[in-house]
């Protein structure tokens, strides 16, 4: 949506454009991609090898088709690059577990008015056990994987010498940065399933010898060591205001004097708090997916750290098309050596060494 809806049929045509997404959930649903692989078929035989009705298969693959996806040359049908790459579950590059994770979102979507009528998430009341982090984790690195090297590449961390992936999940931005500066080491922060999978990502690059893993929950716990970098990534959202000030004060006290705290996540940069749309919308999925995790201003993100005790915030701006979230990096920097800076530092140690001697 590009424009405010002010006609109805404005509003029919917002409405109505559920039509192709649902086009591309089926394809998904019905694992076409695969199917088709590095073939190329007649709509009859693909339809006996999917064992799906030629009339069904003929609509779906003529609007995938339409969308680029498949490529038709009279009769025959082959994928494009994409279809028989990361849609492709026969493909080293198929990103299946965040497949799975986006298209589950549709009947979740569907359930809006309960989360907004009871303030809750879906299935608040059901407790979320390993099985499905381990799915989340691995859907998140197959969200990131492409992206995050072209954000590094932008991140000039010269003469820092380790940074704590806060909250990181698979470790893909912290794998990310070791690639692109040989010198630094990197701790990814999650709960132990989560870092599980960070391990088996870690294993397959030339740098994981220089990934550690910290199990934490960040929520109640300080966070053990002293870093030059944290990099905070797609987690501000999930938390309350609250939560997200009280973990400031903690990640302030885990930064060496001068040391920065990166956080990537969907501001609002408006003073209305209403654009840019992407981050908007991605609030609705706050809604039905945590218990109070929503989308903030900069401006009001920017007062917490201030509270906190950073300095120097700002915007980093990325090039565009190679950005996570539209203008979503923020920069914060810990204040110089005092002796309330030697007090927080002297308490992260103690920390630490509690941590480790049980």
């Amino acid at each position: 949506m590009s424009k405010h809806i002010a006609t109805f049929d404005e509003f029919r045509d917002a409405i109505t454009a559920y039509r192709l997404p649902r086009v591309l959930i089926a394809a998904i649903e019905l694992d076409i991609f695969t199917a088709i692989g590095a073939d190329s078929w007649t709509l009859a035989d693909l339809a006996r090898e999917m064992k799906v009705s030629e009339r069904g298969l003929t609509i779906l693959c003529r609007n995938l088709a339409m969308a680029g996806l498949l490529k038709k040359r009279g009769e025959i049908y082959r994928n494009s690059r994409l279809g028989a790459t990361a849609l492709n579950a026969h493909h080293p590059a198929y990103r299946g577990a965040y497949l799975r994770l986006i298209t589950s979102h549709w009947t979740d979507w569907g359930r809006l008015p309960e989360s907004v009528k009871s303030g809750l998430p879906l299935d608040h009341d059901e407790l979320e056990g390993p099985d499905y982090r381990r799915r989340f984790t691995w859907a998140m690195h197959h969200r990131t994987v492409e992206i995050a090297p072209k954000i590094v590449a932008q991140i000039d961390l010269r003469g820092a010498r380790t940074l704590l992936d806060l909250g990181g999940g698979p470790g893909t931005y912290a794998m990310a940065f070791l690639t692109k500066n040989p010198a630094l080491r990197a701790a990814v922060c999650d709960r132990p399933a989560a870092l599980e999978v960070a391990k088996e990502i870690a294993s397959t690059h030339k740098a994981g010898p220089r990934l550690s893993y910290l199990p934490l929950d960040l929520l109640t716990e300080s966070i053990p060591g002293a870093y030059d970098v944290i990099w905070y990534s797609n987690v501000l959202h999930i938390y309350s205001p609250q939560d997200n000030q009280a973990l400031f004060l903690r990640a302030l006290a885990a930064l060496n004097p001068g040391g920065r705290l990166l956080i990537q996540d969907a501001f609002l940069h408006d003073r209305e708090g209403l654009l840019p749309e992407e981050a908007g919308l991605f609030s609705v999925s706050m809604l039905l997916f945590t218990e109070q995790g929503d989308t903030y201003k900069v401006a009001e993100t920017r007062t917490w750290l201030t509270d906190a005790g950073f300095e120097r915030i700002k915007i980093l701006r990325m090039k565009k098309g190679t950005e996570d979230w539209e203008g979503g990096i923020m920069e914060a920097r810990s204040p110089g050596m005092n002796v309330k800076t030697r007090e927080r530092r002297t308490r992260s140690i103690r920390n630490s060494r509690s941590r480790l001697s049980h």
